[in-house]
């Protein structure tokens, strides 16, 4: 999935975004199939709508239920959210700085920085974790002796055992 796209700094961030899936919808790089004018019609209108489904399938002319048509452009819709959530990682990188080196107290601080780790996760901009691990072997080699056949003959006890009829029931 290659889509180059631009932010620029004098647009809003929903026109950037528009801007963006204007041209992921009209190329359609994707999935390599047609689009009705419809369903282009409806995947502009889910943008301009802001992901209401239901509402961008009225505008685009659909009479029947949105459920079908998202599940019909399933692939589509998925690489919209995905390049949305693409464009929003500058913003979410940006506001977990600011959080960070805030001298003065953030309203909802706690749930814009979570906002904001969790768009950078789902972009895949995660933290690294490292894990280190160290074996240090002591000693050398343990070495087994080769191993053997042992014949057990059986012992007088077991012999008189095997010989022993069980005792009808009376």
């Amino acid at each position: 999935m290659n889509y180059f796209y631009y932010l620029t700094l004098d647009k809003s961030a929903n026109d950037c975004i528009l801007d963006v899936m204007s041209q992921l919808i009209s190329t359609n790089q994707t999935s390599g199939r047609k689009l009705t004018e419809k369903q282009v019609s409806f995947l502009d209108y889910l943008i301009e709508t802001k992901g209401d489904a239901k509402q961008a399938a009225e505008l685009a002319g659909y009479k029947s239920s949105h459920y079908h048509l998202l599940r019909t452009l399933k692939q589509e819709v998925l690489d919209i959210t995905t390049e949305i959530l693409a464009s929003s990682a500058p913003k979410a990188a940006f506001k977990l700085l600011e959080i960070m080196e805030s001298n003065r107290p953030i309203p909802q601080a706690t749930n814009k920085l979570q906002a904001a780790q969790s768009v950078l996760d789902r972009v895949g901009v995660v933290k690294t974790e490292r894990l280190d691990v160290t074996h240090n072997a002591g000693g050398g080699i343990f070495l087994l002796p080769e191993k053997t056949v042992i014949d057990v003959e059986p012992s007088t006890s077991e012999l008189l055992q095997q010989d022993l009829e069980p005792l009808p029931d009376e």
